[in-house]
């Protein structure tokens, strides 16, 4: 397994990490089977959005006696009413919800309290101007969650939170056909299929900048909805109009800017078998490129996709990291420090170029690599 750094927050998470949507439904002995698989697999990372109160007691049942080997993600505003899932806003539902998610999962404490999804600016500014914040700050001050997130599918509201200060850790859906969407407060939209029936052009600049700044803040994104609903796994259903695989969707999410970990909703150890192959798949299986250049109706000309098809470097400059560095760079000048230091760390820097050329014949998206050097050299001074 590999781990990375989940933001600021100190975790250090699996990179493949677990969704428990899967699991609703599943017996007490199954679901520990489960667990069981996943920890033994190295995944230290659980998402629990579900209210269900059955899946919530398994779960709690799984875990006990190794509580402290995971870190868990679990909902606040995510209840459970009349034998169904619900999203609220109302403060004394929340609390009780919480208590019962606490109880169930046999913890006094989650590490990770998720103000469950808010895609509209108007609910933006009720959870942020209102009880439901301050009870997340109560919560985190009594120790009862370790860090503050909120998950999101719309970036521009995403932003907005992240821009606050007060998240820790953003939960929100990420792959290579939501990235052309543009932002809107419509969830449907992005997998309609009259999304897609026009012509889309690289990735949309405002989730772009979602990402940019949590990697500048020290904001740590999980993704959700990594395959698009299964979608993506399909020639008939995806958008490209050819499959992708569970490797290549995982590595082209891991390699945006501010993402720790991927949540797979799985439903069996077959299928976290198929999301677990990332951590030892080759380059050549990583490799989404192939399975998104050239498309007639779709493109990302002239745009970094961080794929690695410039490499190698004549003079061992790596050139991805160079450009994902610099576009962490905000637009009005100044290099955060973070960034400076990490570009610093580099073996080799864009000033080092030699403008041979070689990495742009090599480039499936047509970048003009040297000129990016050149920028980055000047934006970093070397």
């Amino acid at each position: 397994m590999i781990y990375r750094p989940l933001g600021r927050t100190g975790l250090e998470v699996s990179a493949i990490a677990l969704g428990c949507e899967g699991f609703v439904g599943m017996t007490a002995d199954l679901l520990r089977r489960e667990i069981d698989f996943a920890e033994a697999q190295g995944i230290n990372f659980i998402d629990l959005y579900s209210s269900s109160p059955d899946l919530r007691s398994a779960l709690g049942a799984a875990l006990a006696g190794r509580r402290e080997k995971f870190i868990v993600q679990g909902h606040l505003c995510s209840v459970w009413e009349n034998g169904q899932y619900l999203r609220t806003r109302d403060l004394a539902k929340t609390e009780a919800a919480f208590a019962d998610l606490l109880a169930r999962l046999e913890t006094d404490y989650i590490d990770i309290g998720m103000i469950h999804y808010i895609d509209q600016a108007e609910d933006f500014r009720r959870v942020f101007e209102g009880p439901i914040i301050r009870f997340a700050q109560q919560l985190k001050a009594e120790g009862r969650i370790r860090c503050i997130g909120l998950s999101s599918h719309n970036p521009v509201v995403a932003r907005m939170a992240v821009e606050t200060g007060l998240v820790d850790v953003l939960m929100f859906s990420i792959n290579p056909c939501y990235d052309l969407q543009p932002a809107g407060e419509d969830v449907d939209a992005l997998w309609a299929d009259e999304s897609y029936a026009r012509a889309l052009h690289n990735i949309d600049p405002d989730r772009e900048r979602l990402y940019e700044l949590c990697e500048r803040t020290g904001v740590g994104i999980d993704v959700m909805k990594v395959y698009g609903g299964g979608d993506l796994l399909s020639d008939e259903r995806s958008p490209f109009g050819r499959a992708l695989t569970p490797v290549q969707c995982i590595e082209y999410v891991l390699t945006r800017p501010g993402v720790a970990a991927v949540m797979v909703g799985s439903r069996s150890q077959q299928e976290m078998r198929e999301a677990l192959a990332w951590c030892t798949a080759s380059a050549a299986e990583k490799d989404y490129a192939s399975a998104i250049s050239g498309l007639e109706k779709f493109s990302w000309h002239g745009h970094c996709m961080y794929c690695g098809h410039c490499a190698p470097c004549t003079a061992g400059i790596d050139i991805a990291s160079v450009n994902k560095f610099r576009n962490l760079c905000p637009d009005g000048g100044g290099v955060p420090e973070t960034v400076r230091e990490h570009y610093r760390a580099l073996t080799h820097h864009a000033s080092e170029c030699v403008a041979c050329g070689a990495c742009e014949s090599r480039c499936p998206f047509g970048v003009k690599i040297v000129e990016a050097m050149r920028r980055a050299a000047d934006r970093f001074g070397y």
